[in-house]
């Protein structure tokens, strides 16, 4: 085992964790939530269950699997493209679906030559597998109200990767306890309400899902609340008392751009074709939403932040056929 752990610690992540490949513990709160329809529009959640439930059929072979955390403030793999715009921290630097997958899978190769006998195949956030359950299980953090994994001293500002092997891992005995006690603080902070009991989120009222993943237009009154959040948001975790302690609460504000910069940028998205907004935020998240998500989030961010200079620009989008309600609104906002 002591080999085990010091390859991992020699690729510089000292916050791991080992656990079996069983059925996941939260397996009934997951399925509670694609049954009330929480998952929005995104499908392939519901198309993932079975192997979610039988994590054994994902990878047969498979006997355990080693979770690895990889904190993301400050970034690890910075982007070249700087935005001025309001965007998640993790999305502040380069897509990790790349780089955290790539640096996993040389980890994986250089096992599989520590351990001839042994298989070692990685992944991260990609794959049908439950993520927060198998670190929760390899006591790297408890679930917290706001449905993120949290660490008692490392907040919750990182990504989970993990290498499913053929190895026979011993899991961590003592879990991590829930230490959310009566705190509230992510449930009050949230601007559209999308936290629920249970550690659940609603996903079509969550602003990272409604800039992000979704193909849709949010509702019109759920608008206001995503404010000048180009891309994602952080606000249940820049709140949460873990990783004010784990960052400190400067470190957590977002950055302040200049409304000329947030202008610039803004117009820039809205005049350029999709095919070109996808070469130039290339390698970074932002490709997630598309062309299509980029427009729509800079339309609601110029409404939100009154920036009646790009009423021309949003008017030009008129005729776009899924932007065109949006943008009728936008111009009633800005001309209110």
């Amino acid at each position: 085992m002591t080999r085990l752990e010091d390859e991992i610690k020699a690729f510089g992540w000292p916050n791991f964790g080992f656990a079996r490949i069983k059925k996941p513990i939260s397996i009934d709160i997951y399925r509670s939530w694609l049954n009330q329809n929480r998952h929005g529009d995104m499908a392939y959640l519901k198309d993932h269950l079975p192997l979610k439930e039988n994590p054994e059929a994902f990878r047969d072979k498979a006997r355990s699997a080693i979770v690895i955390t990889q904190d993301y403030l400050p970034h690890p793999s910075p982007s070249e493209t700087k935005t001025a715009l309001n965007t998640a921290l993790y999305a502040q630097g380069e897509d990790y679906h790349y780089w955290f997958k790539g640096r996993l899978q040389e980890l994986s190769t250089s096992l599989e030559n520590l351990f001839s006998t042994e298989r070692f195949e990685s992944f991260t956030d990609s794959s049908p597998i439950m993520e927060r359950d198998l670190a929760y299980k390899a006591g790297l953090g408890w679930f917290g109200k706001n449905s993120c994994l949290i660490h008692q001293k490392r907040g919750s500002l990182f990504f989970i990767g993990e290498i499913y092997t053929t190895m026979d891992l011993s899991p961590i005995e003592a879990l991590h306890p829930d230490r959310c006690g009566t705190c509230t603080r992510c449930i009050e902070a949230c601007p559209t309400q999308a936290i629920i009991d249970g550690r659940q989120i609603d996903a079509k009222k969550c602003i990272s899902y409604m800039t992000i993943e979704s193909k849709e237009l949010p509702p019109e009154s759920l608008r206001s609340g995503i404010h000048d959040l180009f891309f994602g948001c952080d606000i249940c975790q820049q709140v949460c008392p873990w990783n004010e302690k784990a960052f400190g609460k400067e470190a957590l504000k977002p950055p302040v751009s200049p409304i000329e910069n947030i202008t610039q940028e803004l117009k820039f998205i809205l005049t350029t074709s999709n095919k070109e907004l996808m070469r130039f935020f290339a390698k970074t998240p932002l490709t997630r939403a598309r062309g299509f998500g980029l427009k729509r989030n800079a339309i609601i961010i110029s409404a939100n932040l009154k920036i009646k200079i790009l009423k021309p620009e949003i008017k030009n989008l008129l005729v776009h056929e899924k932007l065109n309600e949006l943008c009728q609104w936008a111009l009633k906002e800005l001309d209110s």
